[in-house]
Formats: C-alpha cells, structure tokens, sequence
C-alpha cells in the first residue's frame, strides 16, 4: 500500500522528530534529537515521491515550483502540527525537506530562556536579533517573546515572515501576521508598509538583503520595537554582517544608526544533550549574549567589532556571556559532553580554559 504523506507526518511528530526528507531512491527519512535515521522500510521511486510532495501543494504553489524549480510554503495536518515546506530539485527530481512546528507556541519559561530575554522583550523600541545557524531554535525564541508580549501588554504585532511558523491566538495584543508571496511580495515592501500600519513590535522573519536591513534599523530608530533574525554565529559576526551588506560610502552612516537602534543579540546553537531523562529533549541551548551598552555601543560606531567579544566577557553583571561561557556552564552540568561543546566554538582554547578555571 503506498505511504501517504500524513500518515508520515504523524509519525514523525508521534516519535518527536523535527524534520522529515523525501526524495526519490530512499526510504522518508526523520530527523530525532539531531539525528538522521529512516521513518519507514521501503525506498520511494520518483513517481511516489512526487505524489507525496504533490498533495501538500495548491496549484498555485505547483506552478511557482515548475517555474522557479524551489518553493517555501507552509502545510498545516489538523489535530497534529503545521510543517514549514521547502521543495527544490535534485539530480533532475523534486525533493522536500519539512519542519515540523509545534501546534502551541513556546512559553519563555519551557525553552528555559535567560530572564534577560524576558526583560529585552519589553523595551519599547529598538532592534533585537536572534542569530545562529539553521535548525538553531532562532523562530522558536522570537515566538517566545512574542507570545509573552501578547500576554502581558496591549500592543499591536505585525509579523513578515517566509512561511507563517507559529499562528498566535490575540490575547492583550493585536496581532496581524504576513507570508511571503501569499499576502506580500517581499519582506522590504512589506516593511516599507508596516511603518504606515501603527505597529508597536515588528518581527521580521529573516534579514536577508540591503533594503530589509535599512528599513528594520529605520523602524528600530522611529520607536517600534523590532525583532528579526539572521545566519551569524556571534554578537560581532551579525555587526559585521549588517555593515558589510552596504556600500563603502553608506558603512559609517550604518554603523552609526545600528549603534544607537540595536538592543541585544543572542547568538544561540543546540547542543546534543546529554543523557536525556525520559520526555526531555534530546537538545538543549547555549546562547551568547551581548547588550548593546554605552562601551559597546562605542565599538559598533568605530567599526572595533573585533573588541566586542571582550565587551561580552566583561559584561556578566548586565547578564551578558560569551558562547564560550555558556557552552562551559552546560558541560560542568553535565547537560552536553566535552567533545559536542568543542564542535559548537569557535574559540575551542577559550573554552577549555573556561572549564578548567571553573571546574
């Protein structure tokens, strides 16, 4: 009997997978606790994998996918959870890798966040970025914060993001959430209208280009509290990031206006845990964390970045800590071995410097 794409879905969700990847030649394969391993016994020929990615798709999203050959969209399977979809082609067929979102949006207190999260989460303007590589829980924060907005104040929220992840129910706050291509063309246009739209908190899903970069720090400037994302590992790295993408005559002006508009970076990873105890999760979170304050808000301005990592080790009374910091307090808790912390740092000699200081 062929395999259906929900009846996959259901599975995966049952045994607490994250992503699921179907192409044509093997088995569906799941994604558990940072693990490939396959969901099912038989490979897929080229025909059952199309139906499979097929009957997820409306015509419309079908005919983007023959044209363009790539397509993000959102698939939603009632009672069991909603799946972020990316499709594209390879070796001359479809392929599909899907995200499973939770049905309920993340509390700050269940992904164990620092209270500094909670505490940024209530300033009333300025630009909050969340960093890490793919898979890195970066969407998972936002909603967080998010959510905790919308249960403790009345503000109105306008989310643009590529595709919808987590659907809010309004509870103090109005909440109007926007997917691209479905209700605007890009996340600059729909910026550019956001700021003729009375919001109190942007979140911009990805800050991808120059244009979307500009208007997020203009919006952090003119008194909206911003919230986006990017793929940078640290505090310095999403600096350098955001300053390189203008050109050499723009840089100052940038680094001027992102050193006054910017509030804080968590630049986070997931690490393998450790030994997990029954219904935990098989990952766990180290975050880097800086706050942009008069010192480092100096740095930024004069292009030191290089500086802002010592700016970070310095700053543990305003809850401020390094990855290194982090990763170290999570191997002398025994939450994540030795060997996977080295594999999230950069800075591997800091980071054995720090457990044997502590240890």
């Amino acid at each position: 009997m062929a395999v259906m794409i929900e009846d996959l879905m259901t599975q995966l969700v049952k045994d607490g997978g994250s992503d699921l990847h179907i192409s044509a030649g093997i088995p569906p394969y799941g994604r558990f606790s940072g693990q490939l391993r396959p969901i099912h016994d038989d490979s897929l020929d080229e025909e059952s994998c199309n139906k499979l990615i097929f009957s997820m798709l409306n015509n419309a999203q079908r005919k983007q996918l023959e044209q363009t050959w790539e397509l993000d969209c959102a698939y939603g399977l009632k009672g069991i959870a909603r799946f972020r979809v990316n499709v594209y082609r390879q070796r001359g067929t479809y392929a599909a890798c899907l995200r499973a979102l939770s049905n309920t949006v993340p509390t700050l207190e269940s992904l164990g966040l620092p209270p500094i999260v909670e505490e940024m989460s209530h300033m009333p303007k300025g630009l909050i970025l969340v960093t890490g590589p793919t898979g890195s829980g970066k969407t998972t924060t936002l909603a967080a914060m998010i959510e905790h907005i919308n249960q403790t104040r009345a503000e109105h929220i306008l989310t643009i993001e590529d595709p919808i992840e987590f659907t809010y129910r309004p509870v103090k706050s109005v909440i109007h959430q926007r997917q691209l291509n479905e209700d605007t063309r890009s996340f600059a246009n729909a910026l550019k209208a956001a700021l003729r739209e009375d919001p109190d908190v942007i979140l911009v899903g990805e800050l991808r280009d120059l244009d979307t970069i500009q208007l997020a720090i203009t919006a952090a400037e003119t008194g909206h509290l911003v919230l986006g994302t990017l793929h940078t590992s640290s505090a310095a790295q999403t600096v350098d990031r955001m300053v390189d993408v203008f050109p050499p005559s723009q840089q100052n002006q940038i680094r001027v206006q992102l050193s006054s508009s910017l509030v804080a970076v968590f630049a986070q990873t997931l690490c393998k845990r450790h030994n997990p105890s029954p219904g935990q999760s098989g990952r766990v979170m180290a975050q880097e964390i800086m706050i942009n304050t008069p010192a480092t808000a100096n740095l930024i301005r004069e292009g030191k970045t290089a500086q802002l990592y010592s700016a970070i080790q310095t700053g543990g009374q305003l809850s401020m800590q390094t990855l290194e910091k982090a990763l170290g307090d999570l191997v002398l808790s025994n939450q994540v071995m030795m060997d996977e912390a080295l594999l999230k740092t950069s800075k591997p000699d800091e980071l054995i410097r720090l457990v044997k200081q502590l240890s």
